[in-house]
C-alpha cells in the first residue's frame, strides 16, 4: 500500500487556522489508510454530552460553565480534569487515591463523584452511536480497516456495550488500560501509540478521530497522517488550532467519492 499523502494540520503555522482549514476537502479517501484509531465520548456515541452534564451537577457551586468543560475538562482522563478545572478557580486540594469515597476533600475522590454521576445518567437514559459514525465503521470493515478506541474514560466498554458495541472493536485503549500501563493522558500522544502498536498499524499510514482539542493535539503530536476534528457544537476553532487536518461536524462528511470499498 502507498502511503497516504500526510495532510498538515490546519491550525500548525497559519494566521488563520480557519481560513487554512476551509482550503483543506472534507472528503477522506479511507481506504488509503492502514488503521484508524476512535476516540469514544463525542465521536462515535454521544456520551460527551452526559460527561459534560455530569460535570456541570460536580461542579454547580463553583460557577461553572460549558466554557469550562471545553479549556479545563474535555478528553483529559477525569482525575486530571477535575485538578486543571480546580486550579482555574484557584482551589489546591490534595491528591487523594482511586480508592477515595465519592466526595469533596480530594481530586479523586470528586473525580469518583462524578463517575457515580455519569453512570446515574447513562443508566436511566439510552445511547445510540452517531449514524455518521457507524457509516464510516462500516465503511471500514468493508475495507478490511483496522480500528481501535482511545478513550480517556475508564468506563469506555461500558459505553460501548451499553450502544450495543461492545464487541466491535478488538482492541481499546481506555482509562483501565492507561493506568495499567502507566501511559499519560491525552494531550500526550502516548495512547493513540499504544494503540497502533496493538494493531500493528503505523502511525504515519493511520488516521485519529477526535472530538476534543486534547485528544486533537494528541493525534498531531504522534505524528498520524490525518487528524480529524468533529466539532458537536461551537468547537471547531479550538481542534484547529490544536492541529486537526479537517474538522467536520459529522463524519459523514468525510464521504464522498472516497466512500467506495
Amino acid at each position: 500500500m502507498d502511503a497516504p499523502p500526510r495532510v498538515t494540520p490546519a491550525g500548525v503555522g497559519s494566521r488563520n487556522a480557519l481560513d487554512t482549514l476551509a482550503r483543506v476537502p472534507a472528503t477522506l479517501h479511507w481506504s488509503r489508510f492502514g488503521a484508524v484509531l476512535f476516540d469514544l465520548d463525542g465521536v462515535i456515541t454521544p456520551t460527551a454530552a452526559i460527561h459534560e452534564r455530569a460535570w456541570g451537577e460536580l461542579f454547580a457551586d463553583r460557577g461553572y460553565t460549558r466554557a469550562d468543560y471545553l479549556d479545563h475538562i474535555d478528553g483529559k482522563p477525569r482525575y486530571d480534569g477535575v485538578r486543571a478545572f480546580l486550579a482555574s478557580r484557584g482551589i489546591d486540594l490534595p491528591w487523594g487515591a482511586p480508592e477515595d469515597a465519592p466526595g469533596d476533600d480530594t481530586v479523586c475522590a470528586l473525580g469518583n463523584r462524578k463517575n457515580a454521576l455519569f453512570n446515574e445518567i447513562l443508566e436511566r437514559e439510552p445511547l445510540q452511536a452517531y449514524p455518521g459514525t457507524v457509516e464510516v465503521l462500516d465503511l471500514l470493515d468493508r475495507l478490511g480497516t483496522p480500528q481501535a478506541i482511545v478513550s480517556s474514560s475508564k468506563n469506555a466498554r461500558a459505553v460501548l456495550a451499553a450502544a450495543g458495541m461492545g464487541e466491535r472493536f478488538a482492541v481499546i485503549v481506555d482509562g483501565v488500560a492507561a493506568a495499567a500501563e502507566n501511559l499519560p493522558g491525552k494531550p500526550a500522544p502516548d495512547t493513540f501509540l499504544r494503540a497502533a502498536a496493538l494493531l500493528g498499524a503505523d502511525p504515519a499510514k493511520s488516521v485519529v478521530v477526535e472530538d476534543a482539542s486534547s485528544g486533537v493535539a494528541a493525534g498531531a503530536a504522534g505524528g498520524f497522517a490525518v487528524v480529524v476534528g468533529v466539532d458537536r457544537g461551537g468547537n471547531a476553532e479550538a481542534l484547529a488550532a490544536a492541529g486537526a487536518s479537517i474538522v467536520v461536524s459529522d463524519l459523514a462528511d468525510t464521504l464522498g467519492e472516497g466512500a467506495t470499498a
